[in-house]
């Protein structure tokens, strides 16, 4: 719920600022009437006046500013007086942080003035608004109507008798009927509570209209401002999220003391937070709590607006509200997480810096959660579609040069030798070679699909197949793709529409990713991982290792569409339920695989081919 502290006087501990004091400079005489003589009421004159000194460097004659917000139980007697013959006199108390204003006492000595205006600033002494006007004539010295004759004016006569000559009050109340606030933390009532700083101006002095007194042979001794007491009751300033202030210690003393339910007697403070709020008066989340925008806790309905922590993963101790983001995920969560430890990245320290792969066996709050890249540096390429990704933030599978294979690009692929600074040089062979001389191999190769999709030609006859077996149609021998990449083009099948492709009437549809090649001689055979299954037909497909078949491959030594070794493809083809074999020829639908891409083809698949 929305919390309140307590109120309190704001004016202990703190001594007002004022423009003169009696004695300040040296010892000056002043009179004035017993006080017992002008509280009793049945007396026609204020009788014999007293004299005495006054000076502000002697303990027992001085009647400094202190005195009026010094314990008014342990010294009722005590009180601040002016310099003789001023008519304007300032108070000011200076606050070092910022309250709420609930009313303010002021409990004069001498009688109270003629005319006097109260004043709040709200940017510590910058500018000054008023809070109440006083007056014995509100119109003629202020152009104001008197509260008395309409309810809500600014000025008001009511605390501007010389009557009671001593101990009369001038009392404000910052909430009155005319001044209903609903919720206590709105702008519209921090713009009437809030204070930093309070003053008083003493415009106008007026004597005690005592009778039968007689003249007074020196009246400039009876011509100043005298105040006993100066309460200022309010409360901390905590926009609603917390209810007790943690208290700076005397001077002299080190440290805070945290003083539960009150505000009374500090010096200067901080409000002890809750609902995951920070700052001397709760104005902002605290630092890993900045999901969603800060607010006030609701005074009217009792909410208390908490603030929300941020999805950083246990990787770092602060964050940020950004608007934008805020605002993109439709006003559910606007935190951005700040320096990511443990080697992670992004708005939530979801993913792993360069350089570095996720370990899938722990857990994302997991400090060890992102594993450093074991790329042999040899073998792994500078330049990716991302240069700063040294291998695949989550496999950990490196990128590696022209040739090169193996997770950590260690190795050269198969029909590629002399691993090295620059990668490995494909073999200059018909068939596979040794990865380390080049030298070339005999028997049945087992080789990756260059870029092209050319099967390497052959050079010998299997032993148990006839020659016409393996020659071309067009009776053109086939040639090395490495060798006339040029001879071999491809032109490959389009998604285009929905209706377009449910004609094809594909009988299976997966991802899979291109491992190898077998070259038999009369087709090709081309060994595939399976990954994903989106459809099948009367070929029963695993997620596992499994062969399709390019029909086209005999076309010029092609295999068309073109598959890439190492990548992730989506394959729609036919089957050959006879045979069990799975299709690939000009009328599949070949293309490297895009999570947009399978999503589009499901959804294709589940509502669009009927």
């Amino acid at each position: 719920h929305a919390c309140n502290p307590p109120v309190g006087n704001l004016a202990t501990g703190r001594t007002p600022v004022t423009t003169t004091t009696c004695g300040q400079n040296s010892t000056e005489l002043f009179c004035f009437y017993p006080e017992q003589n002008l509280l009793h009421h049945a007396s026609p004159s204020c009788g014999q006046p007293r004299c005495t000194k006054c000076n502000s460097n002697q303990p027992d004659n001085s009647h400094l500013p202190a005195d009026m917000t010094d314990d008014f139980f342990a010294n009722p007697v005590s009180w601040w007086q002016s310099a003789q013959g001023v008519h304007r006199e300032e108070i000011r108390l200076d606050f070092e942080t910022e309250f709420y204003l609930t009313h303010v006492i002021a409990v004069f000595k001498s009688p109270r003035p003629a005319a006097m205006v109260l004043e709040r600033s709200q940017d510590y002494g910058q500018t000054w608004r008023p809070y109440k006007y006083f007056s014995v004539n509100c119109t003629a010295t202020f152009g104001l109507q008197d509260d008395l004759v309409e309810e809500g004016s600014m000025c008001t006569s009511r605390y501007s008798d010389a009557v009671p000559c001593t101990r009369g009050e001038v009392i404000y109340r910052a909430l009155s009927p005319a001044n209903k606030i609903e919720d206590p933390y709105s702008p519209e009532a921090q713009d009437l509570l809030k204070l930093t700083n309070l003053r008083l101006l003493l415009l106008k002095r007026q004597e005690c209209p005592c009778h039968g007194s007689g003249l007074v042979e020196k009246p400039q001794r009876f011509s100043h401002y005298a105040i006993y007491d100066l309460i200022i009751r309010g409360s901390c300033f905590c926009n609603g999220h917390a209810e007790e202030w943690l208290h700076v210690l005397t001077p002299g003393s080190v440290g805070f003391l945290r003083v539960p339910g009150s505000c009374m007697g500090i010096v200067h403070g901080k409000c002890v937070c809750r609902h995951n709020t920070a700052g001397h008066h709760c104005e902002k989340c605290a630092p890993l709590y900045n999901d969603q925008p800060w607010k006030p806790g609701d005074g009217k309905t009792g909410a208390p607006n908490e603030c929300r922590k941020c999805r950083c993963h246990n990787h770092t101790e602060s964050c940020h509200f950004d608007l934008s983001v805020w605002l993109a995920s439709g006003k559910r969560s606007g935190g951005v997480c700040d320096n990511c430890k443990h080697n992670t990245e992004g708005h939530r320290c979801q993913r792993c810096k360069p350089g570095f792969y996720r370990d899938r066996g722990k857990p994302m709050s997991s400090p060890e959660v992102c594993k450093p890249c074991a790329c042999q540096p040899l073998g792994s390429a500078n330049a990716t579609f991302s240069s700063s990704w040294r291998c695949h933030p989550r496999t950990g599978f490196c990128y590696c040069k022209p040739g090169v294979a193996g997770p950590k690009c260690d190795r050269c692929l198969v029909g590629y030798w002399g691993f090295g600074e620059h990668g490995c040089r494909p073999c200059d062979c018909a068939r596979d070679c040794d990865p380390r001389t080049g030298t070339c191999s005999t028997g049945e190769p087992l080789f990756n699909i260059p870029i092209g999709g050319q099967v390497p030609h052959l050079i010998q006859t299997p032993a148990n197949e006839s020659e016409e077996e393996w020659t071309w149609n067009d009776h053109e021998q086939g040639f090395s793709a490495l060798r006339h990449p040029e001879k071999c083009v491809c032109k490959e099948k389009v998604l285009g529409s929905v209706s377009d492709f449910c004609q094809m009437k594909y009988a299976y549809v997966i991802k899979a990713r291109i491992l190898s090649a077998h070259d038999k001689g009369t087709h090709a055979e081309v060994v595939v991982k399976v990954k994903k299954v989106l459809k099948s037909g009367k070929v029963k497909i695993a997620r596992s290792n499994r062969s399709i078949y390019p029909e086209s491959w005999t076309n010029r030594g092609c295999t068309c569409p073109i598959l890439n070794p190492g990548t992730d493809y989506l394959i729609a083809g036919q089957e050959d339920s006879r045979t069990g074999k799975l299709l690939v020829n000009m009328n599949s639908l070949v293309k490297p695989w895009k999570a947009y891409l399978g999503k589009q083809v499901s959804d294709i698949l589940r509502t669009g081919c009927k």
